[in-house]
């Protein structure tokens, strides 16, 4: 592409970042230029985001209906899943997958939602709600 070609469509990410780009000058040597985004980019940002949401209000309603606990939605909520959410609380994938289950959430001992909580940069009590 020529670099007066570059794409500078408005994105979600322009305020953020910018994408270097390599492109031809006039005399026919490559160049770098910066562009905003682009719309086949930004389109596909804008549903992987459509489908992050979507997923979180799933775990939204499947806490609130009582077949998760809180800590499903929060990891929803943080891009995380049981695999990342275990190395982040230093358990055993198994016994995060434990903590899921609303029957064990509320047993657990208040260190341990301490450090969920920490992990998902809420306060406790925080934990025990949906927002």
């Amino acid at each position: 592409m020529k670099k007066e070609e570059t794409p500078q469509d408005k994105s979600a990410l322009e305020r953020f970042t910018r994408e270097l780009c390599y492109v031809k000058n006039n005399d026919g040597t490559y160049d770098t230029s910066l562009s905003t985004g682009w719309n086949v980019k930004k389109e596909a940002l804008d549903y992987a985001w459509d489908e992050i949401n979507e997923r979180v209000e799933k775990a939204r309603t499947v806490v609130e209906q009582g077949l998760k606990s809180p800590i499903y939605y929060y990891m929803e909520k943080n891009l995380m899943d049981i695999s990342l959410l275990s190395s982040y609380v230093k358990y055993s994938k198994l016994r995060v997958w434990w903590h899921l289950h609303p029957s064990v959430y509320k047993r657990l001992n208040p260190r341990i939602i301490q450090r969920y909580a920490k992990v998902f940069n809420i306060a406790p009590d925080e934990l025990k709600t949906l927002q």
